[in-house]
């Protein structure tokens, strides 16, 4: 099989690609420039798709002894994950770039350009299975290691990318067993440090970043009730659950901390309450998609259970769903969690699990508190 390898310059796609070399594939390397900002560098683990990410990309593929390239993808990356990103916030919601950039960059354009070129799949080093379901039909799934599972952000993958793909340490029980076979194979990052962050953000400073963005303006910090607690900068910097950065002068009359309920981008408005105002009951999702064959009560409407994940490596909840359309006709999902969750922000990613296998992802549009939704004299 000829196999395209992605190689971001870790540890994972140097192993992996490896792995696919041994399988027998004609395997090709290829690193994606996601920046055009030649001086940056990384600090760390914080950010990717840097110089030094380039350089051990092409060390990784010299030592396995296979052709290395490097594509140009900035101005997609600029448009479908970067300008995405500061649209979500504009519009108060919370997005994860990194769904962004698996749907639309390494598993449409990447993948989209190796099938134009004759390769059968792109190989990366994601922590994730594809299995035959039942049926015979291809399904995504976690990997064997909890800890390094990277289903959740590949929940955005079609049934007929899931044909192309190959996820080499898909069966690998533990990280520290990467890096030892890579170390015996010889690559050089068998010790580099894995990337955390939002990888055009290094430094960390998100509403930094946003405040060069994005035009803030001060607006006031409410109660539930609608009563003016302070003042802020700019709604598009916070985030529902948020705590720090309020800067309310008087304290809540049980003495606890407040927390970001909800961010009303259009009033330049943030509400905030009490810790247990976060609890969550009921979520909408938007733009939904199913990683394999849809679950057959979609097409009825009707309710089915699942295990719901609204953040990567975050805790995984029993719940139902069902498949509605909204008013305009546009596909979306209910999810109901069996216990309320916390701290659930509309633009997360909601993906939906039976057991190991993935059903598939829909972005979060609302997020009910029964409490602040219901009816004053309920």
């Amino acid at each position: 099989m000829k196999v395209l390898a992605a190689m971001s310059g870790g540890v994972d796609s140097a192993v992996a690609a490896a792995r696919a070399v041994d399988a027998g594939h004609d395997v090709v390397g290829v690193h994606l420039a996601l920046s055009r900002m030649p001086g940056t560098l990384r600090t760390g683990s914080r950010g990717c798709c840097t110089i030094e990410d380039a350089s051990d990309a092409w060390r990784a593929c010299e030592r396995l002894g296979i052709p290395f390239y490097t594509w140009d993808f900035s101005e997609r990356f600029a448009e479908d994950v970067v300008d995405d990103f500061v649209a979500e916030y504009e519009a108060g919601r919370t997005p994860n770039p990194c769904m962004r950039c698996n749907e639309r960059i390494k598993f449409a354009a990447l993948l989209e350009r190796a099938l134009e070129l004759g390769f059968d799949a792109v190989c990366t080093g994601h922590y994730a299975a594809v299995r035959p379901g039942p049926d015979g039909s291809l399904e995504l799934h976690r990997a064997a290691d909890d800890a390094k599972d990277q289903s959740y952000v590949l929940g955005v993958l079609t049934a007929d990318q899931l044909a192309h793909c190959l996820f080499p340490l898909a069966d690998t029980p533990s990280k520290e067993l990467v890096r030892a076979e890579a170390a015996e194979r010889g690559l050089s990052v068998a010790a580099k440090p894995d990337s955390h962050d939002i990888c055009f953000i290094p430094d960390g400073d998100t509403r930094g970043w946003l405040a060069e963005r994005i035009d803030l303006a001060p607006g006031p910090i409410v109660d539930p009730e609608g009563q003016e607690l302070g003042t802020h900068a700019g709604a598009q910097a916070f985030t529902v659950g948020q705590r720090k950065g309020l800067a309310i002068g008087r304290p809540a009359p049980d003495g606890k901390p407040r927390f970001v309920l909800e961010v009303r981008p259009k009033e330049n408005t943030v509400v905030v309450g009490g810790r247990e105002l976060l609890d969550v009951d009921r979520i909408t999702g938007i733009r939904p998609s199913w990683a394999g064959a849809p679950m057959p009560e979609a097409r009825t409407g009707a309710w089915f259970d699942c295990a719901l994940q609204f953040r990567a490596h975050g805790e995984i909840v029993e719940a139902r769903a069902r498949q509605r359309a909204d008013a305009a006709g546009h596909p979306g999902w209910e999810i109901e969690p069996v216990r309320p969750l916390r701290g659930v922000a509309p633009g997360q990613t909601a993906v939906l699990y039976r057991g190991t296998r993935v059903l598939g992802q829909a972005t979060i549009d609302t997020a009910r508190n029964a409490r602040l939704s219901a009816p004053a004299d309920a």
